[in-house]
């Protein structure tokens, strides 16, 4: 049985910790957290044992590293892990500059360890389900991919301030399902973006509406929306358009249950929090990388897609600043 190590026992933390206990080819052995209580909490939950960081990441009894900490902790702990040549699966973004994920890339491959960034929509049953039936060729070739990703309503500015920005923190999961869905490498990209929510928000330096079109090399289109705010729940929508036909991933409501009378038809909610609607992803990705860990298999997404996902967050950021496309190839 794989013996996994905890790094941050916070919301996220709990979310894999569940994920794994519901995986019977894996146990959390170890939990560290920057405070005391929440790794106490998980470890009770768990039946893992409380270490600090370092004593887990060397413990002989930790076969694996999750990493769900906060960003500017991800660099030291990937280098440490590394070193200690253990499996990694790290939450994205893996740092918020790209020129520190490349030497984390380097280290990482010099270590020669399984990494895998956790970008979890990649494993949402109806997003995968797109993707999958894409490659299948059913839709022909892709011609336009259409992204709507928007929050019920804006974190503290205080967030906002040490976020990155809306395209690294918020998009940068809509960049990689661009990539995911195109099957190509964009190589252009044009920002625009406005605070129309919060004028907090605005003068933190960053935006809360936002939409980035995307170009490949062979002329595929992809656009992306984002906002803040949607008042009808949690809006996570894709579309891509083929030389045969369409396919589409609608929200995920919170019953199935529709209702017609003389004023209409009404349908329930959208799923109201990120971690209700990907709860599933996240236990799929999870499953993926323990399936992976034991059969000895590459990951997708690895640690250069993190990459990529940064450089085209970083390039919709300075086409927002310039008013200009940007260059990514």
């Amino acid at each position: 049985m794989l013996r996994v190590g905890l790094l941050g026992c916070g919301r996220i933390g709990q979310v894999h910790a569940r994920s794994i206990g519901q995986i019977g080819t894996a146990r959390v052995s170890a939990v560290a957290d920057a405070f005391a209580e929440p790794a106490q909490l998980l470890a009770a939950q768990t039946g893992a044992q409380v270490m600090d960081s370092h004593a887990l990441i060397e413990s002989q009894e930790v076969d694996a590293i999750v990493i769900g900490t906060p960003t500017d902790t991800h660099y030291d702990l990937i280098h440490a892990a590394a070193r200690a040549g253990k499996a990694i699966f790290c939450e994205k973004p893996v740092d918020m500059s790209a020129d520190r994920i490349r030497d984390c890339i380097a280290v990482v491959e010099a270590a020669g360890v399984p990494f895998m960034t956790a970008f979890n929509r990649r494993f949402d049953p109806n997003f995968a389900n797109v993707q999958a039936r894409i490659a299948a060729g059913e839709i022909g070739a892709v011609e336009i991919v259409t992204i709507q990703s928007r929050d019920p309503s804006p974190p503290p500015v205080s967030y906002i301030k040490s976020s990155g920005g809306l395209f690294r923190d918020m998009m940068i999961h809509d960049l990689d399902m661009a990539r995911f869905l195109l099957g190509e490498e964009p190589v252009n990209i044009y920002a625009v973006g406005s605070s129309l929510i919060d004028p907090e928000i605005g003068r933190a330096g960053d935006v809360d509406t936002a939409a980035v079109t995307l170009t490949t090399a062979s002329g595929k289109i992809c656009q992306i929306s984002n906002s803040r705010r949607a008042t009808y729940g949690y809006d996570q929508r894709i579309e891509v358009h083929g030389s045969k036909g369409m396919l589409r991933a609608e929200n995920v409501l919170e019953n199935s249950v529709e209702i017609a009378t003389e004023a209409g038809f009404r349908k329930a909610p959208a799923q109201h929090f990120f971690l209700e609607r990907y709860e599933a992803a996240y236990r799929a990705e999870m499953q993926y990388f323990l399936r992976g860990l034991l059969e000895n298999t590459p990951f997708s997404p690895g640690i250069t897609d993190g990459l990529r996902a940064q450089l085209l967050a970083d390039a919709a950021t300075q086409s927002l600043q310039q008013g200009v496309a940007i260059s990514v190839a």
